[in-house]
């Protein structure tokens, strides 16, 4: 037992030494990173219509591997980034490696700040879209009717 508590404590200190050594800039740098490209992925998701609630994710399989490949597109290579720097680290300042370690480290960097930036992103472009969309009077895509399709105005032009 005293071995596992001495396991936990010397983890617990090289994850919180992590905030002052060198490469430290990786855990600023690399949350701000994944923020601005959730943001930029949601604003495109919310540009085309797509759903990006957990009831798309939860009940409809074609959307949940397209959120899937989305999210993997916009933080893989960041988590990947995350992993390389930590290990980086370890190497040069704890002369060991801990995989455990790193994989805490770059969740916390890459895959927490997407999913804590994720939904109130989301709803707040949907509710300014919803608003200048109202304000134009226009409506959106979703809301067209099929005899308000440009695609059929144009068909009964020809």
């Amino acid at each position: 037992m005293d071995a596992f508590l001495d396991t936990v404590s010397r983890s617990a200190e090289q994850l919180l030494g992590r905030a002052s050594g060198p490469l430290h800039f990786r855990l600023f740098i690399m949350p701000i990173v994944v923020t601005i490209l959730a943001i930029r992925a949601h604003l495109k998701d919310v540009r085309e219509d797509h759903p990006i609630d957990l009831g798309a994710f939860l009940k409809d399989p074609i959307e949940r591997q397209r959120l899937l490949k989305s999210g993997l597109k916009d933080f893989g290579r960041v988590f990947i980034i995350a992993c390389v720097l930590d290990t980086t680290y370890q190497i040069l300042v704890l002369k060991a490696f801990y995989p455990v370690q790193m994989l805490i480290v770059a969740v916390a960097c890459a895959i927490v700040p997407y999913f804590l930036v994720r939904g109130p992103i989301l709803r707040l472009a949907h509710c300014l879209r919803l608003r200048l969309s109202g304000a134009a009077g226009t409506s959106t895509p979703a809301a067209r009717s099929d005899s308000e399709s440009p695609v059929k105005e144009e068909s009964a032009v020809e």
